[in-house]
């Protein structure tokens, strides 16, 4: 694991401690497991198997109870894309996601974008908004340029 990984590891770990969690060898295996992942979105069927590569001893259930732990010590967000199984991403870097209905690209924006939502709907409805929690749905400027080339083509 780079230095970059281990001292996000070690600020992940502390943040479970800061919550009042505990520190566990499975844990420590499953936020290892999703700093490590490529695209840093799996499912828990995914990051299971990825977790017992390593640690052939921690069965699939208990990785299911502990990302539900993390979840409620606010360390594991988990997020709906679209139709597709929910997945789970650390929140030491919270975002949003935007999904491409054609080409099923995910492009993740920070959340502050979404800040001046969240002030309307908390200021004139009373609601507080979470938008991590669910994919945004539209066309990605590729789809939507292919979506516009196609249009001018069925025009001449």
């Amino acid at each position: 694991m780079p230095g970059g990984s281990s001292d996000r590891l070690r600020g992940v770990l502390a943040l479970v401690r800061e919550k009042g969690g505990r520190i566990t060898t499975t844990r420590r295996a499953i936020v290892a497991a999703l700093l490590d992942a490529d695209d840093h979105h799996v499912t828990a069927q995914l990051l299971a198997e990825r977790v017992q590569v390593g640690n052939p001893d921690i069965h699939a259930s208990t990785v299911y109870r502990t990302l539900d732990t993390l979840t409620e010590l606010g360390v594991v967000e988990h997020t709906h894309l679209g139709h597709g199984a929910t997945v789970y991403h650390l929140t030491d870097r919270r975002h949003q996601h935007l999904v491409c209905e054609s080409c099923g690209a995910i492009t993740e924006v920070p959340l502050a974008v979404f800040d001046p939502l969240v002030e309307v709907l908390r200021d004139s409805y009373a609601f507080r908004l979470r938008p991590e929690h669910v994919a945004l749905s539209g066309v990605c400027a590729n789809c939507a340029g292919s979506d516009l080339d196609r249009g001018a083509q069925d025009e001449q």
